[in-house]
């Protein structure tokens, strides 16, 4: 399974940066930057009756499709990109760093806030400490934690940490039992992604987002996450109670970024 083989690969980079050092150097860029934005907050916000609130994706590349566009193998500037999200109405950023699979960076991460200014998510597959203090130290005003991808101890340490550090988390279930674990174990927890994509396929399918919402309570912040690529996607997550939507391959491939958008959103003229 693709998750598997990111994670090791991710364990192994970790264990490279591991180091008295490192953790120091990070420590030290933290206290020089300004509390983080409210993530959280931007997205309660923002929602509306007519659409969940926009977190758009800069991602350059995905392990199942390559380049998101040919030209990224020439030029790719996620500032750009995101200055468009926020030019037509994106609430929050969300920054791929993944290198390996994704080919993205922690300094894509930090030009991208320090850039634009929106709240900021950190999407990487966290496995270590020390990555909540690369977020911090880069900019993140957010970080991901995937369930599947941790078991139960560490899910809760990791939240604490982040928390720790002022950074807003979103949890991402893809099922049921992972769900159910997050509120057990979790229950202040307000961001709760779901998922649409499976795993083991990458095949999409909104249903996931209609059967795990029902579960969820009404005081999260329900975010759907993948194959949202028109209107009636939109709407159809809207109606199953999502407040927020992940959205980045639709927006990234469209050939007008700011339509893309506006159509989604639905304040297309």
């Amino acid at each position: 399974m693709i998750l598997d083989r990111i994670l090791e690969r991710k364990k192994a980079e970790l264990r490279r940066k591991e180091s008295r050092g490192y953790l120091a150097e990070l420590k030290g860029r933290i206290t020089e930057r300004p509390l983080p934005l409210g993530f959280t907050q931007a997205l309660e916000n923002a929602t509306s009756h007519d659409s969940p609130a926009l977190i758009a994706e800069v991602k350059k590349a995905s392990p199942s499709q390559g380049l998101m566009r040919p030209e990224f193998a020439d030029r790719f500037e996620p500032v750009e990109i995101a200055q468009i999200y926020k030019e037509h109405g994106a609430t929050a950023l969300s920054v791929l760093t993944d290198r390996d699979f994704f080919q993205g960076s922690l300094e894509n991460l930090s030009s991208v806030k320090e850039g634009v200014g929106l709240p900021t998510m950190n999407k990487e597959f966290m496995v270590g400490d020390v990555q909540f203090y690369e977020a911090r130290a880069y900019g993140a005003d957010a970080v991901l934690l995937i369930v599947a991808a941790l078991d139960r101890v560490q899910l809760e340490d990791f939240h604490a940490i982040a928390r720790g550090l002022n950074l807003d988390v979103l949890i991402e279930t893809h099922h049921e039992r992972e769900l159910d674990r997050v509120l057990e174990r979790l229950p202040e927890v307000r961001l709760i992604g779901i998922n649409n994509r499976d795993l083991k396929t990458f095949s999409t399918d909104l249903a996931v987002t209609q059967r795990l919402a029902k579960r969820i309570p009404s005081d999260k912040i329900i975010v759907s996450e993948s194959g949202i690529h028109k209107r009636d996607d939109v709407l159809r997550i809207l109606e199953a109670g999502a407040r927020a939507m992940l959205v980045g391959e639709s927006l990234i491939r469209a050939d007008d970024i700011g339509k893309k958008i506006q159509e989604l959103i639905g304040t297309t003229n």
